[in-house]
């Protein structure tokens, strides 16, 4: 059979199958010490030097510390050593606090005798320029020699809470909690420390960042998405650093643990602050938010929102839509909450007329007969209990905010005690129930038992609203990460004529330009299956007259040159020509003024073009640029030539599905014309969708592209055309290694290949893709029990196996992290693809190395899939420069130990045991 898996799997609550979590010594070394050296201790008061390590050795972490300091025999009563090989022991971490100028050559030093990681507080690096960057290098370089791990410079330093471990300069340590806490401020992560023991807040970690020369903002959140002490992340960020391990790292924790953010640079003013103080590039903050979006992250906008909705989204589910109910006892408060959650995008729920009439039953005549739900000042505990039950249960809401104002007939206290029962909402499906009891110290006891029993309260019923719709916020972008997107209209196999689109694009750079003209722009879009209006080159009015004839009237000229890509600018642009005598008339003209305007040389021709009537159409702008954090971005929204008055746009990295194409497109104004109003059709969304989708695509795979947009793209219930197009390429002098990178990685097409069965029958050996899910149903309905257990090591249920929770995880692959291959055929008794076998590589956090499985399915074996998908996997690894794969299997399974052996596996077959460990070192 050819199944195998890696190891004795356990199997989460999401129905997932977790292999042995890898050790992530890399960083535990930093987070998890043994052995540490302060290397720069000192005896002189108030340096940083004695206060960290008075710190280390007041507040025990289990560990030994050592002093560092040549020019003492002991410090603090620690007896000191000269150099860090002089420590007895093998360190696991030094804390660095020496001039900036000698700490090239302690890490150094540190990298010979062994020390696995490093905090450099040490300030003076790349926040002073030129000559502190190329200090950072030398550093990177002496710790890349021993494979040191580095956090910082310029930090505070590192906090575990859990263990005791206080490796900063802050005057106390955490106190022990859930949440870590990671900031690029050590100012700002002092302070929040002193709020937090006023508050008693407490902490998992507490990490001051620095400027990141080594440990990233990806690292941090892989080792604290796999902490078990870790419920929650939060982010103080001022600059993103390495973006695709930021990206790869977020969306893989998002869905377990929430990773909320802080980041400051909403205004230039702002931006050029951070970039000043961080050493670093912030990109434009439009991006930023879309970043998020893409990964699952949520940005809040205070400090105070941070700790919120840590606490909200670790009591409450998450809502599945925007629409709040609110209940409260006076209409101003109500007021409020409403005013917070529509500016938060947010909608107040419709009350159903089931749900009136239940109102109606009970409440008192003058209620507010709306939402919010006005209960009235004389509330009692019943009355506002009743009216809570009563709006959960109505499907038309999303979730239930309840405000009480403190009045003289109210008891907030027995109000609290009767809504306990209400914590948890779970008919008809789960809702998060939110509070605000407003006052001072008559509303405490109540806010006290709300609390504990789950639900959170806040001061004001506005903050109550905002942190509702930021949870909305939240599930939305949650949800956009793992929902499986459509297949496209077209036939799923069809694919970008890619050999076209490079040839255009080689074309134009062998001529030494980086500017294609519109004729080669359009050629450019079709090549990727976007429509484009008909368009011929004319170099006279005679070539000219004949197009236009060809084509039919009414015609539109415009400029075509090698060197102007703004045609109205200079005259170059006639509409609604009618005869051949206004096409001669109109060329006339065009070379005229262009010659006048830009020289005779910019004029070489004209393109004509039929001219589409726009009755009903929309003009929508797609455009891609260059950010200089997360590579290209994509742009949609409104178009035509008040684009940049109208501002109506929505950004999004690529690549996109249909899905996220969706999710752009729900982000613009324009997006509720399109669907249809004011007698108007709808435009076909899906194929709208489509069309994102293959333009995002042109733009992943044609990295020589800087920029390129259509205005306008036209569309409307008949269809949709790009009228035109302008593509610019990068600089001439720029080599292909160089070129920047997409902050996701795209789908690698580069491993798609056809194959063909030993008994002949033809499919295709491809990377998995988010669509694939309805086929990995099916795929795993197929298995027996046998197969089954020969991949999983036990037998698991097919709900489980096929949950959508399960596979949508399996389907959407962050290629960086891990490249599932499926083998897949067409089945003519079902008219329709399959998949046959599915194989994996699963990338080790902070290792170079993967694990290794294969499942094929049981109508497919024995037809030498295992072995080729096997083959294929191996070759996969090597161009990925993966030095080791790894692989369990069972004793029983005798055919799979054949396929390793033939692929260069040496087997280990441990004493009395039922698995067989399988290793190919690569390199």
């Amino acid at each position: 059979m050819s199944q195998v898996t890696m190891n004795v799997p356990q199997v989460s609550v999401d129905g997932t199958i977790n292999s042995a979590k890898a050790q992530r010594d890399s960083l535990a070394c930093i987070f998890r010490p043994r052995q540490v050296a302060v290397i720069g201790a000192s005896e002189t008061a108030n340096s940083i030097g004695r206060t960290v390590l008075r710190n280390l050795i007041s507040s025990p972490f289990g560990g030994t510390v050592y002093p560092v300091n040549p020019k003492r025999a002991n410090v603090l009563g620690v007896r000191a050593y000269p150099t860090i090989k002089d420590v007895p022991e093998k360190v696991d971490l030094a804390v660095i606090v020496t001039p900036a100028s000698t700490v090239p050559d302690v890490i150094g030093q540190c990298a010979d005798a062994g020390v696995r990681g490093a905090i450099v507080i040490s300030a003076g690096f790349k926040e002073l320029g030129p000559s502190g960057a190329a200090l950072e290098a030398q550093v990177l370089a002496q710790a890349r020699r021993g494979n040191m791990r580095i956090v910082g410079p310029n930090c505070l330093g590192v906090m575990n809470a859990i263990s005791g471990l206080n490796a900063t300069f802050a005057k106390t340590i955490a106190k022990p909690g859930h949440v870590a806490f990671l900031s690029q401020s050590g100012a700002l992560l002092t302070a929040i420390l002193d709020w937090s023991l006023r508050e008693q807040v407490g902490f998992s970690a507490c990490v001051s960042a620095g400027s990141m020369l080594d440990v990233s903002w990806g690292d941090m959140i892989d080792y604290f998405g796999d902490d078990p002490n870790t419920h929650a992340i939060l982010i103080y960020m001022e600059s993103i650093g390495d973006a695709r391990s930021f990206l790869s790292a977020a969306r893989q924790v998002a869905l377990t643990k929430p990773i909320i953010v802080i980041k400051p640079g909403r205004t230039e003013q702002a931006a050029k602050a951070a970039a000043s103080h961080t050493g670093s590039l912030t990109g434009g903050d439009d991006v930023i938010d879309a970043a998020f979006r893409r990964c699952g992250v949520l940005r809040v906008n205070n400090i105070a929102d941070l700790f919120y909705m840590a606490e909200v989204l670790a009591k409450q589910p998450r809502p599945r839509g925007p629409r709040l109910t609110i209940v409260t006892n006076a209409g101003g408060p109500g007021v409020l909450a409403t005013d917070a959650l529509i500016g938060g995008r947010g909608e107040l729920a419709t009350i159903s007329p089931a749900t009136m009439d239940q109102l109606n039953a009970f409440l008192p005549a003058p209620w507010s007969h709306n939402n919010p739900i006005d209960v009235l000042g004389d509330a009692s505990p019943e009355r506002y209990a009743k009216s809570l039950e009563i709006a959960a249960k109505d499907p038309e809401s999303d979730g239930l905010l309840v405000v009480l104002t403190p009045q003289d007939m109210t008891d907030a206290t027995k109000i609290a005690e009767a809504l306990q029962q209400h914590a948890k909402i779970t008919n008809p499906y789960p809702k998060p129930v939110l509070a605000s009891w407003m006052g001072g110290p008559d509303v405490a006891a109540g806010e006290d038992i709300l609390n504990r029993c789950g639900i959170p309260t806040f001061p004001y019923p506005d903050t109550a609203a905002r942190m509702f719709t930021y949870m909305w916020r939240y599930s939305y972008n949650l949800k956009g990460l793992y929902e499986t997107p459509a297949l496209p209209a077209q036939d799923q196999d069809s694919a970008p004529d890619r050999a076209a689109a490079e040839k255009i694009i080689a074309t134009v750079r062998g001529e030494g330009r980086n500017l294609l003209t519109e004729f080669e722009s359009k050629a450019l879009m079709s090549a990727y299956g976007l429509p484009t209006v008909p368009t011929v080159i004319a170099e006279t009015a005679a070539e000219a007259k004949a197009a236009a004839v060809r084509l039919g009237f009414p015609i539109v000229l415009k400029l075509h040159s090698l060197t102007i890509t703004h045609k109205t600018d200079v005259g170059g642009v006639k509409l609604n020509l009618a005869d051949v005598t206004a096409v001669e008339n109109a060329f006339a003209e065009i070379r005229r003024t262009v010659t006048a305007k830009a020289g005779e040389a910019a004029f070489n021709g004209v393109t004509v073009q039929p001219m589409i009537r726009t009755n009903d159409a929309y003009e929508l702008i797609l455009g891609s640029s260059l950010d200089p954090q997360f590579g290209p971005v994509l742009l949609f929204g409104t178009g035509g030539q008040l684009v940049e008055v109208f501002k109506d746009k929505s950004l999004g990295l690529p690549p996109l599905n249909a899905t996220l194409a969706r999710r752009m497109m729900e982000q613009t104004k324009i997006y509720t014309a399109l669907k249809g109003v004011r007698g108007r059709a709808s435009v076909d969304m899906h194929a709208l969708e489509q069309l994102l989708v293959r333009f995002s695509q042109l733009v992943a795979e044609q990295r020589w592209i800087k920029e390129i947009d259509i205005n306008p793209l036209l569309v409307s219930a008949n269809g949709m055309v790009a009228l035109d197009a302008r593509v610019v390429l990068h600089d001439l002098s720029l080599k292909e290694e160089d070129l920047p990178k997409l902050a996701i990685r795209p789908y690698p097409v580069e491993y798609v290949h056809p194959w063909t069965t030993k008994d002949g029958m033809p499919v295709t050996i491809r990377p998995i893709r988010p669509e694939d899910e309805p086929q990995l149903v099916r795929f795993h309905t197929s298995l027996s029990e046998h197969s089954v257990r020969m991949r999983y090591f036990a037998p698991l249920m097919l709900d489980l196996r096929v949950a959508h929770e399960r596979l949508t995880r399996v389907c959407f692959n962050d290629y960086d992290r891990e490249m599932a291959l499926v083998v897949d055929y067409f089945n003519p008794a079902e008219r329709q693809h399959e998949i046959g076998a599915v194989g994996r590589l699963t990338k080790l956090p902070f290792k170079n190395e993967a694990e290794f499985a294969v499942l094929v399915s049981d109508a497919m074996q024995h037809r030498g899939i295992g072995m080729e998908l096997g083959r294929s996997l191996v070759e996969i690894a090597k161009k990925e420069k993966i030095a080791r794969l790894t692989a369990d299997v069972l004793a029983e399974n005798q055919y799979m130990q054949r396929i390793f052996t033939n692929l260069g596996f040496v087997l280990t077959y441990p004493p009395g045991e039922q698995v067989v460990r399988a290793e190919l070192v690569l390199g």
